[in-house]
């Protein structure tokens, strides 16, 4: 067989989980409400924000701007895994895998730069508090987050399009979702050479990423243990504690899967593994932003307070 010009035509098979007999219905039910209440949890988050005047501060946007686009990151996967529940091995066109694989790492590279910009927030609102509305102004918010985009869409690009190249000779993909290990398993030639391609690729940016935050939040450390009293370290504190809670959750899966060896995992962990950054953390993030954050539960009091006065108006 000539591997150069080796065209794949046929359709990929996602195998998915292996669920039979009365826990089948019972897993795509869990799932169904779950990704349901990740979607009500996010919309409610964006709604809150837009919605209270007290919330409209550069912290509570990148809220609002992480919950958009875990909207789309929870339901570039949850389909296809919810169709694998239902129906076992699932059919997938060549060009719906590719571009599913595109935009889902272009979303994973997004929130990574993402959970940087927010950690920089942190670090200029504590650390340097009168310059800080100056410095994070509403053109500078929109600026960011849009950058934040256009980075994770364009560092996307590599391996997505390496992947893509590749001549297959298997069909069956072991995941519920198109992700580069499990399609670089089904190439007919060696991947060692893009392995180590995407590893640099999605290290570095992931490393680069986390060696920000954790330099960020070193200055925030320092600023707040120069704090006179205690319950002023405790409110400045709290308004990072969320978003700490985040990254761990995001940067251990990310790094544990993309950066290690694929060979590494036992088979089948990089499925269960791949459910905490692309299931469970979009499901978690409204949570966490919202039990653990009194100016969240406070603006719900207050929309909610507008709400009934609204309703009882004649």
């Amino acid at each position: 067989m000539d591997l150069v010009n080796h065209t794949w035509t046929q359709n990929f098979l996602l195998a998915g989980f292996t669920t039979t007999g009365a826990l089948q219905p019972l897993a795509f039910l869990g799932t169904l409400c779950i990704y349901l209440l990740t979607l009500a949890g996010n919309l409610f988050i964006i709604v809150l924000v837009q919605a209270d005047s007290r919330l409209s501060t550069p912290m509570y946007f990148f809220i609002s701007a992480l919950s958009f686009l875990e909207l789309w990151y929870v339901s570039t996967t949850v389909p296809t895994l919810l169709h694998t529940l239902l129906h076992a091995r699932s059919p997938i066109s060549p060009t719906v895998c590719f571009v599913q694989l595109y935009v889902f790492h272009s979303l994973g590279m997004t929130e990574c730069y993402l959970l940087g910009v927010m950690a920089l927030d942190r670090y200029l609102a504590i650390c340097c508090p009168l310059h800080y509305h100056a410095l994070m102004s509403r053109q500078v918010q929109l600026w960011l987050a849009g950058a934040t985009w256009v980075a994770g869409f364009s560092a996307a690009l590599v391996p997505a399009s390496l992947t893509a190249t590749l001549p297959f000779c298997l069909k069956e993909v072991a995941h519920y979702f198109c992700d580069l290990a499990p399609l670089m398993r089904l190439a007919c030639v060696d991947t060692g050479w893009h392995v180590q391609v995407h590893i640099a690729v999605i290290g570095i940016i992931n490393a680069c990423n986390l060696v920000l935050i954790l330099g960020l939040y070193g200055g925030i450390l320092r600023a707040v243990l120069k704090l006179p009293s205690a319950a002023s370290r405790a409110k400045a504190f709290s308004t990072c504690s969320s978003h700490i809670t985040v990254v761990v959750l995001f940067f251990a899966s990310a790094f544990i899967v993309y950066v290690g060896p694929p060979e590494s995992l036992p088979e089948g962990t990089d499925k269960l593994l791949a459910l905490v950054y692309t299931f469970l953390t979009p499901f978690l993030n409204p949570i966490i932003y919202t039990f653990r954050n009194k100016e969240v539960r406070k603006a719900v009091r207050r929309v909610t307070q507008s709400i009934r006065t609204m309703m009882k108006r004649p």
